[in-house]
């Protein structure tokens, strides 16, 4: 959901007066100012912790801000009473921590179906937006092998909160190689949630869909289920529901409290 990086970033640019090359290296300088290390992993290695063990993190001002302007605006979507606990009860405006903001999402995927899930995340991500956002997306961001590679190295800092660390790496999008992937090392997201359901439906599926049809940017995303990582291929079409392999992943049974050990398939994927 790299979406969230635009808003608190504002960047002004007036583009009458500055080509593509100085546009890049303006928003590269902001970028590097703005996105100094605020936290990290917590873990003694300093790398996610191995499958089957959730990573700690230490998580600073700004990754806070984000879980909370997330979860509350996914808190009206969401169903029965916050399981999460001391974090959310507290007082004051950062009242979220990432359990609770998981906790929410968990809340919002109950009782709806998969297209549901994914209406309300795409509902979500537009009131981040400032109005006529994704108009103005198109016309700095065209599709092109530069906006790719952009947009994959702004994901990198901006996506940690969410996902954890990752990094750019060098993909081949219709027969061109570029630096346009991403690779999530171990997702934050998937590790917590431990739900097959709510990675494609509330995260992959949405986040395709949003950069591909609302900001004209194509973007495909492959969740690992083995190891949980993740690649983002920014430039490349996202295949067919029904030809992604995402779409026919079991549950994580011993992970997730609400998985149905008897299907062959997610139940939340149907």
């Amino acid at each position: 959901m790299v979406v969230l990086s635009f808003q608190p970033l504002h960047i002004q640019l007036n583009t009458r007066y500055c080509d593509k090359q100085q546009c890049k290296v303006y928003i590269r300088k902001r970028i590097k100012l703005i996105t100094r290390p605020q936290c990290g992993i917590a873990e003694p290695t300093g790398v996610p912790a191995p499958m089957g063990k959730k990573t700690k993190y230490n998580d600073g001002f700004f990754e806070k801000v984000f879980m909370t302007l997330f979860a509350k605006k996914m808190e009206k979507f969401a169903s029965g009473k916050a399981q999460t606990s001391v974090q959310a009860e507290k007082s004051g405006w950062l009242k979220h921590d990432y359990d609770s903001f998981v906790d929410v999402s968990r809340r919002v995927m109950l009782g709806r179906s998969r297209l549901e899930q994914q209406q309300v995340v795409r509902e979500v991500l537009l009131s981040m937006l400032p109005p006529g956002a994704p108009a103005q997306f198109r016309k700095l961001f065209p599709p092109t092998k530069w906006a790719a590679e952009f947009n994959a190295a702004l994901t990198v800092p901006f996506f940690h909160w969410l996902v954890g660390p990752s990094e750019v790496i060098e993909v081949e999008i219709n027969g061109v190689k570029q630096r346009s992937g991403v690779r999530i090392k171990k997702c934050r997201y998937l590790e917590n949630s431990g739900c097959v359901g709510m990675c494609v439906n509330m995260c992959k599926i949405p986040t395709q869909d949003f950069f591909t049809n609302e900001f004209g940017l194509a973007l495909t995303m492959n969740p690992n289920f083995e190891d949980m990582s993740c690649e983002m291929l920014y430039g490349q079409s996202p295949p067919r529901l029904e030809e992604d392999p995402a779409a026919k992943q079991p549950c994580y049974t011993q992970l997730c409290t609400v998985a149905n050990p008897n299907a062959t398939i997610c139940p939340k994927l149907n």
